[in-house]
């Protein structure tokens, strides 16, 4: 297993919280202390080599490079209980913000930082064996996650072509919305990342919120709640890079089996099982309860309702107590299931990965441990009318021209708008096509 190694990569605000949220859970899954040293010195090196580096004094180093514009989130893992787990040379801050504004980002004060970035990427690549791929975590909303992220993603992109590149993106959620120009800056970061990326899994911070209150009973999450969440998803579509099982799935299988064209390459992620800690004894966790859990509109981490689209593909990943068998009947129940329709062009449809470490819980976290879960990666048509959903307040604001100059002054043209919108309808209008 050593030898696929992984690097990641978290920018902006979003991103960089959730670098606390991911690094604390693999910590706890390979036995790190706070301060990178091992518990079991003797630990075979095939379950953390993948996301660690081992150095010479017996320390691991997480391969990650983290990026923000403004310093106050780095400084707080700068002098947080982390602080000696990360090297410092690949925390990478700047003096001034993006200010929200994707353009500011893009090509403002995001170009003084490319260099510097792609410099310390370069590095890192050059410390791995044989690298699998590119992990990004980032906020389309925001001028560093949405902006700085679609130029670093386009170098990258250039730089390490053969590389697969999967993303981790947070979306803004109608809803639930703190800056005002979100839906231009998530509209102008999807056409300036489109082309580079390999997989952008959407995740919804209004879909998160609802599974907090309702499943797992916090009716007043904050973004660490959310943030461990999601951590517990990436965790599980990086669980067969780390650990053994029956059916391990590597990066660039996940592109093979989900992705039909270069653009559809945006997954519905759903997760089960979503449980406190006080109904843990109170509740049967059957591989086909999992199943089926996933493909209900209420355990998927981006609002939308996949009842209404068809599925092009889907990966099932399964973790702990599972057996093939099991898994067989339950995918079997599914293609029976009459709200779950795939496709014609593609009946087959399901990619599954089965792995037997159990998923680890944060203590004190809203996850209660549990023997068995199950993530769903699916390539559905339903994602169109989340699509839909942005474009609609963007073009309401683009009708009246509301706060475009801030957008120009920082040296974009004001035709990159209309570009922007145009290619979002474009694939809107391909995912129409896919269920006909």
């Amino acid at each position: 297993m050593a030898g696929r190694e992984i690097i990641q990569i978290h920018i902006g605000q979003a991103g960089v919280q959730l670098a606390n949220a991911c690094w604390e859970l693999y910590c706890l899954e390979h036995a790190v202390k706070f301060d990178g040293t091992l518990y079991d010195p003797n630990q075979a090196e095939d379950s953390y080599s993948p996301f660690f580096a081992l150095t010479g004094a017996g320390q691991v180093v997480p391969r990650v490079l983290m990026i923000d514009l403004e310093p106050t989130v780095i400084d707080e893992i700068r002098t947080g209980c982390y602080r000696k787990l990360f090297h410092p040379e690949r925390l990478l801050t700047s003096k001034e913000d993006a200010s929200n504004n994707f353009a500011k980002g893009m090509y403002g004060v995001g170009h003084e930082m490319v260099d510097l970035a792609m410099d310390r990427v370069r590095k890192l690549v050059e410390e791995c064996g044989n690298m699998q791929g590119f992990l990004i975590f980032r906020a389309y909303g925001g001028g560093t996650g949405g902006g700085f992220g679609s130029m670093f993603l386009r170098n990258l992109e250039n730089y390490f072509c053969k590389s697969s590149i999967l993303e981790f993106v947070v979306f803004p959620s109608p809803k639930l919305s703190n800056i005002i120009v979100e839906p231009y800056n998530t509209v102008l970061s999807t056409h300036a990342s489109t082309e580079y990326q390999d997989i952008a899994f959407i995740l919804d911070n209004e879909a998160i919120y609802d599974i907090l209150s309702t499943k797992l009973g916090n009716p007043r999450p904050m973004y660490s709640n959310v943030n461990r969440v999601i951590g517990q998803v990436v965790s599980n579509v990086t669980a067969s890079l780390r650990f053994e099982g029956a059916l391990n799935v590597d990066l660039s299988e996940y592109q093979t089996n989900l992705v039909p064209y270069r653009r559809i390459h945006y997954p519905i992620v759903a997760y089960a099982p979503f449980m406190p800690s006080k109904r843990l004894f109170h509740e049967q966790f059957s591989v086909a309860s999992l199943t089926n859990s996933c493909f209900k509109p209420s355990h998927q981490l981006v609002k939308c309702d996949s009842d209404q689209g068809k599925y092009v593909s889907c990966c099932l990943l399964y973790r702990g107590d599972v057996v093939p068998v099991d898994v067989n009947n339950a995918v079997v129940n599914i293609k029976h299931t009459k709200n779950v329709q795939f496709v014609d062009w593609c009946p087959t449809g399901f990619k599954v990965g089965i792995n037997y470490m159990p998923p680890i819980a944060v203590p004190g976290g809203d996850l209660a441990r549990v023997t068995r879960a199950v993530t769903t990666l699916s390539n559905s048509t339903a994602i169109k009318f989340y699509w839909l959903k942005i474009l609609k307040k963007y073009n309401v604001m683009l009708r009246k021209r509301a706060f475009v100059h801030h957008y120009v002054s920082e040296g974009m043209e004001e035709g990159e708008f209309l570009e922007a919108k145009e290619n979002l309808r474009a694939l809107i209008l391909d995912y129409k096509e896919m269920e006909s």
